[in-house]
């Protein structure tokens, strides 16, 4: 049998490439190795959000429940269980793909998949048996998996990813985390809220580093509030796995060795390439791609994570469904990623799009600021949520948004509007000239939109 297309990856671009084909009406497989949904549904975005969510209201009952007039006493949780839910989660979502591929009528293959050339595909079971799938155009979807750190290899023991991370069978009494991107702070927050002692570790200034600093520094306020320890600025210059735990030796703020039950190395992500045929590859080693995602072999395409930042659920979701349309219409031109959200889920959550201020600087932008706290948002006060604040980029020259940068218990919700904001090249007047129901926490950003202009009504 000849399939129109052969997906290699079941991820969020796998499957959606997969799903987008047979909705067209094409002839298509998705061969994954391990279950539909890939990293982000199975041990990612989904899993941890589960995670975070009992965390969340752990922390809103252990620590506030008496702001909102409750009295409680001898609160608990169960570790297992909290584990559980996340895991059924992901299994329900899994199962969700699965019937979306009988409903397209994409064969779902299980196996690792390799090129062999010609439009075949190599694919080896769990058990070891060989098929041979032929395609007449091939998509490479594998994605990336988590970068170890040179001199702490993970053994899934004591030094680990974020893979064991959430499927823990006891909770850690301390935890040491290195690296504070978007995954180690988020665990930073998990770990915190259930009472484990957390040190995290950043090499950077900042934690967040690709978000705003003012962002990024409230955070790190806010966190220090919490509980929980932040090095920035500071190295791991030695480690050792020990009987008990793992010793951990930094330099820079702080000279010295800490010392925790398990280390979670979260330092970034390296591409899984598929196995066979030689693709040409970026300097950093993913696979490059033209701007129709096709790579430097004719017909086989790449999209998603496997081709380098930003490392994105969403944008890798995005950028397999534009190979799709360009893959069987040759008039279609795929888009490329351009405006994009990043979404970080620890309380409070961070959410930006656009450009940082200090991006608009080395791009020799006059920009005005406007920002808009929580604390004076009616919504915010009424849910117990005041902290944090909205903060907008605005082009001198045109006035269009440029960039958008929140904080808050909610802010991952919030910044779509600002995404299509940015897209539609929208300018302040336009944002002005758009009603915000009352009471929400989406009037801040009427409100920060007003106050760079000097005429806020709220503060």
């Amino acid at each position: 049998m000849k399939y129109d297309l052969i997906v290699i990856g079941g991820g969020p671009a796998g499957y959606a490439a997969a799903i987008r084909a047979g909705q067209l009406g094409k002839k298509t497989a998705c061969v994954e190795m391990d279950r539909a949904g890939g990293t982000c549904l199975n041990w990612g975005c989904i899993p941890t959000k589960s995670l975070i969510r009992n965390a969340e209201i752990y922390q809103l009952m252990q620590n506030h429940s008496g702001d909102f007039g409750l009295g409680l006493s001898g609160l608990t949780y169960d570790w297992s269980k909290v584990v559980a839910r996340s895991r059924g989660v992901s299994d329900k979502l899994a199962g969700g793909i699965e019937f979306l591929f009988k409903k397209n009528k994409v064969d779902s293959i299980r196996g690792k998949g390799s090129l062999l050339g010609n439009g075949k595909v190599e694919v080896t079971d769990a058990n070891g048996a060989v098929s041979v799938l032929e395609g007449e155009n091939i998509l490479i979807a594998t994605g990336c998996t988590s970068r170890p750190m040179p001199g702490l290899p993970f053994d899934g023991q004591r030094v680990i990813s974020s893979r064991e991370a959430m499927v823990l069978a006891q909770q850690p009494r301390e935890i040491i985390i290195i690296g504070a991107g978007a995954i180690g702070v988020e665990f930073a927050y998990f770990f915190n809220a259930f009472g484990t002692k957390v040190t995290i570790v950043e090499m950077m200034p900042n934690l967040l580093p690709v978000e705003d600093e003012e962002i990024s520094k409230t955070l790190e306020k806010s966190f220090a509030k919490q509980g929980i320890r932040v090095l920035t600025e500071t190295k791991t210059v030695g480690s050792q796995v020990t009987g008990s735990g793992v010793e951990i030796t930094v330099q820079g703020k702080v000279n010295e060795t800490l010392r925790a039950d398990l280390c979670l190395v979260a330092i970034g992500v390296q591409p899984v390439l598929p196995e066979g045929r030689e693709i040409k590859k970026t300097e950093r080693g993913y696979l490059k791609v033209d701007d129709r995602y096709q790579t430097s072999i004719p017909k086989v395409f790449a999209a998603g994570d496997i081709t380098g930042p930003p490392w994105l659920a969403h944008t890798a979701t995005f950028e397999a469904v534009q190979a799709v349309e360009g893959i069987f219409n040759a008039a279609y031109k795929p888009r490329k990623v351009e405006v994009f959200p990043g979404c970080t889920y620890c309380q409070p959550q961070v959410a930006s799009v656009g450009l940082t201020e200090k991006a608009a600087k080395e791009k020799g932008l006059k920009y005005k600021v406007g920002k808009f706290p929580f604390q004076a948002s009616g919504k915010a006060l009424s849910v117990g949520e005041p902290e944090g604040f909205v903060k907008l980029l605005f082009n001198e020259e045109h006035g269009e948004i440029i960039g958008a940068h929140i904080i808050g218990s909610e802010a991952t919700e919030m910044i779509a509007e600002l995404g299509l904001a940015i897209t539609l090249e929208a300018t302040y007047e336009d944002l002005e000239a758009t009603i915000h129901a009352h009471p929400t926490l989406s009037e801040a950003v009427h409100e920060a939109t007003s106050n760079a202009f000097g005429h806020a009504i709220h503060i």
